[in-house]
């Protein structure tokens, strides 16, 4: 069976202040296209088809166009809500659509009922694990701890226990929406750190024969069987070198998978430059990069004058100026903002209360921390959803 494997579509997400609208209706196009020309069997959408859980009404009718357009080819897909979507929003109306071969995954009760499609090998059992917030999806997995290690090893249980269940030589695919150990994030990803973890190692997926993974926008191979595709389209200068593209994926008759990347269409380049602004406005080499759309850093010791509008001047899609003058190891803004480069918002929060106290946390002051964060996001999660 031909799979291709997509998610992070975040439809109605802008770039800075750039509509991205006609770059998503433009990768849709390209997507059917592929569906076409490469004879795929079915479609696979790990997670975050829309950007909020309330999206913008052009954002629903390009969503729209996509399921119709899906529904015309006559081939199946399988989609899941990811930590952007309003999982019962998404969800709404699953029940008629599935009539049309669109087969969207929203609860997390369901996990472990499959989408199950033939071809000429036999079954191959699609497996949807839509987002798992661990605070609200505890006491469905009767799980003591809310982590996302245990919601997801819980949901993976019951694939398995199914998968059992199922005649010898069924295959299976999950698609889940998760940060894997071994994932390279990116800026544009909303954090889903929970009791200071984010992560869940490769293994939890042990016993299927192909995890197509959604929530990193970076395209990555895990394993040879557990896959992020990535996000089609550039939602933040972090991600400058990414290459946008798609999993093609054969699962043999025996389960071995073959994947190939399929590149998507690149609406402009993204680059980031860095230097003076006297620099950046002569150097010959950026010359390359008058077409991109632009990240400028300067080091000038003094802010320059009009920077922005000079830049323009050479770069006309310049989106982001950032401001990094070139100090001294020893001046306090340099070492402020080294301390914290990198750390979570519960280190911060840690280190200053040693800055006042003269002493950091004990481990049950750091359980507090850590329980105070988790409940404000897991409160911020349930209110977006609710909206």
């Amino acid at each position: 069976m031909r799979l291709l494997h997509t998610s992070d579509w975040h439809l109605g997400r802008a770039f800075h202040r750039v509509n991205m609208l006609g770059a998503q209706a433009e990768f849709v196009g390209h997507l059917v296209a592929t569906v076409r020309e490469h004879a795929v069997d079915a479609v696979v959408v790990s997670g975050d088809v829309y950007d909020r859980a309330v999206p913008p009404l052009a954002a629903v009718e390009l969503f729209d166009d996509a399921l119709h357009r899906l529904a015309e080819l006559g081939v199946p897909t399988v989609m899941i809500s990811g930590n952007h979507d309003s999982a019962r929003r998404l969800g709404v109306g699953a029940g008629l659509i599935d009539r049309a071969g669109i087969h969207l995954r929203t609860e997390p009760a369901a996990c472990g009922t499959p989408v199950v499609l033939t071809d000429a090998f036999g079954d191959v059992a699609f497996y949807g694990l839509p987002y798992l917030e661990p605070a609200l999806v505890k006491d469905e997995f009767a799980v003591e701890k809310a982590g996302h290690e245990t919601v997801l090893a819980a949901a993976m249980d019951r694939v398995r226990a199914d998968l059992a269940a199922r005649p010898p030589g069924t295959r299976s695919v999950v698609l889940a929406h998760a940060f894997v150990t071994g994932g390279e994030a990116s800026d544009s990803e909303r954090d889903i750190t929970v009791g200071g973890v984010a992560s869940v190692p490769a293994g939890v997926f042990d016993g299927v024969d192909y995890a197509a993974l959604g929530h990193l926008h970076g395209c990555q191979t895990i394993t040879a069987r557990v896959r992020y595709s990535g996000s089609p389209l550039a939602y933040s200068f972090s991600e400058a070198g990414h290459r946008k593209s798609m999993w093609l994926v054969d699962l043999d008759r025996d389960g071995s998978v073959t994947a190939e990347r399929l590149d998507c269409p690149v609406p402009r380049p993204l680059a980031r430059i860095r230097g003076t602004l006297d620099d950046l406005l002569a150097d010959p080499a950026l010359a390359r990069h008058q077409d991109a759309w632009v990240e400028a850093t300067l080091t000038d010791p003094v802010r320059p004058a009009d920077p922005m509008a000079r830049l323009t001047d050479r770069f006309p899609h310049t989106l982001s100026l950032v401001f990094a003058p070139e100090r001294s190891p020893d001046d306090p803004e340099v070492s402020y903002a080294t301390r914290l480069a990198g750390r979570s918002d519960q280190q911060i929060a840690q280190d200053f209360v040693a800055h006042v106290r003269g002493a950091g946390p004990d481990e049950r002051e750091t359980a507090v921390l850590r329980d105070a964060f988790d409940t404000v996001r897991a409160a911020d999660t349930v209110k977006e959803a609710a909206r």
